[in-house]
């Protein structure tokens, strides 16, 4: 029996890059054996050493989530998705209760702003003064935020919370909107603020230069109507999603990678948190992020525009919400699919047995499942001076560069053997293991990765970590010859 099998951007790097593959099996199981048979990398990305598959992947039969339910039986012509984490819902009241809309009057220039609105029947008056009274905090000033805070200032939300604690780059401004050139340098924030108030100047804006962690969280966001997850990271998003179920603040998340992008409501009154569909987030390096696998531009404002657009509808009331349900969107291949995301009775935070009932700060790695045993060899680091020192000194070594394609566009390193991680395993033997062979990575993680990798491959040879890849080497490794192209 043949089914489609549809691959997210983020695992394609282990099966040469295929959107979608033909299959064969009866079962969903049968189904993932054949194809890690075909492709061996996959293993190491899909499935966990008990042969589960990892919890940062959801699996989908057409459109119904199947997420560990191997034996369920396939008919032809299925289409099994698997879907990492990056990234049906009723009819939703509004957040916004009666008497709170009642204090708002909108007075004739208000009236004239929002006309397109007033004469919508699913908004009118009613709606907008909703609009109007909302408090909406949004976290992460970044490519995703950008687009959110741009139009919700122009629908009019009361007060605009914004959180960032970085400062705007030029490599920002190719997805993040609401920053200019003259912003480099300057906090998001500021840049933001300005930004809305330009838009907008009857919004009040809130603004906070602050990382959010495990201390500071519930403070802030613990005034606010809705929360909005704009971060780019998976430690900010599992803190965020925490802080809102255990508040009962509905959170409107977005994520995006490359040409693809997730939306979703995750709010506990309704359905699903965000742990229900991805219970533990990829192990650091395995799936690239958005910094290092890029983004095309406009695939933020198309996800932050439906993030907004979510954010509206919890206002206004009414209309089909993303509540148990995540959009997800392909734009380089005109893909778009609506999946059901079930809650999960067993989930720690809001099964029916929750065992977090506070938040919680984590180390990532342990979180992850990547804490070393002290039985476990560590991995063995070398800092970007003392590699120069020694190319320098033509010291024999390899050094193996395990980066995409597209990343080594932008930065190459010199005279390394190019070894994809998904291809080491079948590739060890172009290493000698008599010379100590360097990894190299953008920032040091994948680099990481694929140590341990081989060495459960069974490599004997020395093998050391460039620390803090790239990034930290960049300033020191050929930067005066022309390495950097």
């Amino acid at each position: 029996m043949s089914v489609t099998v549809y691959v997210s951007a983020t695992l394609r790097v282990f099966v040469n890059r295929n959107q979608e593959l033909k299959a064969r099996g009866n079962t969903i199981k049968e189904v993932l054996e054949n194809l890690r048979d075909e492709y061996p990398e996959l293993e190491k990305a899909l499935f966990e050493e008990d042969g589960r598959i990892r919890p940062f992947v959801a699996v989908y039969v057409n459109e119904k989530n199947v997420t560990g339910q191997q034996e369920t039986a396939l008919q032809e012509g299925d289409i099994l998705r698997l879907l990492p984490a990056i990234a049906g819902g009723a009819p939703v009241t509004s957040v916004i209760s009666d008497e709170r809309r009642k204090e708002i009057a909108l007075d004739d220039k208000e009236i004239e702003r929002y006309n397109k609105h007033l004469m919508l029947r699913e908004i009118s008056v009613k709606g907008q003064k909703r609009i109007r009274a909302a408090r909406v905090v949004v976290i992460g000033l970044g490519a995703l935020g950008s687009p959110v805070i741009q139009y919700l200032a122009a629908a009019g939300v009361g007060t605009l919370g914004i959180i960032d604690f970085d400062e705007v780059s030029l490599g920002n401004l190719q997805s993040q909107v609401i920053h200019g050139t003259r912003d480099v340098n300057r906090p998001k924030i500021a840049s933001a603020r300005d930004g809305i108030r330009a838009i907008n100047p009857s919004v009040k804006v809130v603004a906070e230069k602050v990382k959010v962690d495990a201390d500071n969280i519930e403070e802030f966001i613990e005034d606010y109507d809705i929360v909005v997850d704009c971060t780019d990271n998976y430690k900010s998003r599992y803190l965020i999603n925490d802080a809102c179920v255990l508040l009962k603040k509905p959170l409107v998340f977005g994520a995006i990678y490359q040409y693809e992008g997730q939306v979703s409501v995750f709010d506990t009154k309704q359905g699903p948190c965000y742990r229900c569909q991805f219970p533990a987030p990829p192990p650091a390096g395995l799936v690239p992020t958005c910094a290092e696998g890029g983004t095309i531009s406009p695939l933020a404002g198309i996800v932050g525009s439906f993030q907004a657009n979510e954010v509206l509808k919890l206002i206004i009331g009414g209309g089909e919400s993303l509540v148990g349900k995540m959009l997800v969107i392909d734009t380089w291949n005109l893909h778009t699919s609506i999946l059901q995301v079930e809650k999960n009775e067993a989930c720690p935070l809001c099964g029916s047995h929750p065992s977090i009932l506070e938040v919680e700060d984590f180390d990532y790695e342990d979180f992850c499942g990547l804490k070393e045993e002290e039985t476990e060899i560590p991995v063995e680091g070398i800092e970007a001076d003392d590699l120069a020192d020694r190319i320098e000194r033509g010291d024999p070594m390899t050094i193996v560069d395990v980066r995409e394609p597209h990343e080594r566009a932008i930065q190459r390193f010199p005279n390394a053997i190019v070894i994809p991680i998904g291809q080491l395993v079948r590739r060890m033997k172009e290493l000698d293991p008599d010379v100590d062979t360097i990894f190299v990575c953008r920032e040091g993680k994948r680099s990481i990765l694929a140590i341990n990798t081989l060495r459960e491959a069974g490599y004997k040879g020395p093998m050391y970590n460039l620390k803090g890849g790239i990034e930290a080497a960049k300033n020191i490794i050929f930067s005066n010859e022309g390495a950097w192209l």
